[in-house]
């Protein structure tokens, strides 16, 4: 007999809920103990619940299925179902279990959930796989249009074009933006990649600034120098990131 299996199901669509759970009802192991229609809900039952698995649906309005998984204190396994095949290697990069592209089969379904059983007996494992899968598929980078914060329990969500700059933190960096600060667990090397070069540069290991909101930069010393913001916010600016900045402003 199979060991209890916790789960709750993430869909914006109720059909998209139906479908999993009816295919859930032949399997009398499977506890669904939350149905969700968006990702703030989703976050609250997973963390709330602590399931071990989830069915998450990635195309969601105001929070998708990645950032909601960002903000959960300790993600579960998941399956994505989706409509959108673009996200498949996506899906693999936050480690889950499988990816189910819509429509999908009662015996895709199946499929699915022996990855499931298989990841949450043998974590460290599937992990490595996982890893090798993303070595072989380098996803091209997309752009962020917002960024996804959890305050204690506040979700914030602070679209692209309100950030002013962004500062290194440790392990976290502080996002700086026309509505505050907030401090989020992500590396300045993710945001250099994931902002858009003709928007955001950086100009110092500790900061990325937005460009439109550069007022000047100054020359404090022999070869230091300092940027400053419209607002009269004043920022170290390292050799390589003048040289950059020269080649940007011209």
């Amino acid at each position: 007999m199979d060991k209890e299996i916790t789960a709750v199901i993430i869909d914006d669509e109720s059909l998209g809920r139906q479908i999993v759970r009816k295919y859930l009802s032949e399997h009398n192991y499977i506890r669904v103990l939350a149905e969700c229609s968006n990702g703030f809900e989703g976050v609250k039952k997973i963390n709330e619940l602590n399931p071990d698995l989830v069915f998450l649906d990635i195309q969601m309005p105001k929070l998708n299925g990645f950032e909601m998984l960002e903000l959960l204190d300790k993600p579960p396994a998941i399956i994505f179902t989706t409509a959108y095949d673009q996200y498949a290697i996506k899906a693999f990069e936050v480690n889950a279990a499988d990816y189910l592209l819509k429509p999908f089969s009662s015996g895709r379904f199946e499929e699915a959930l022996e990855k499931a059983k298989y990841q949450l007996k043998n974590t460290s494992r599937q992990g490595n796989i996982i890893k090798d899968l993303i070595r072989h598929n380098q996803d091209s980078v997309e752009y962020l249009e917002r960024i996804v914060v959890k305050d204690g329990p506040k979700i914030h969500i602070i679209p692209v074009e309100s950030v002013r700059y962004i500062e290194a933190q440790d392990d976290y960096v502080m996002i700086h933006s026309a509505e505050g600060k907030l401090l989020k667990q992500r590396t300045m090397k993710y945001f250099e990649e994931h902002l858009d070069p003709a928007d955001f540069l950086r100009i110092h290991r500790s900061y990325i600034v937005a460009i439109p909101l550069i007022k000047k930069i100054e020359l404090i010393e022999k070869e230091t120098y300092k940027l400053f913001l419209d607002d009269g916010t004043g920022l170290p600016v390292s050799k390589s990131g003048y040289e950059k900045l020269k080649n940007i402003l011209n």
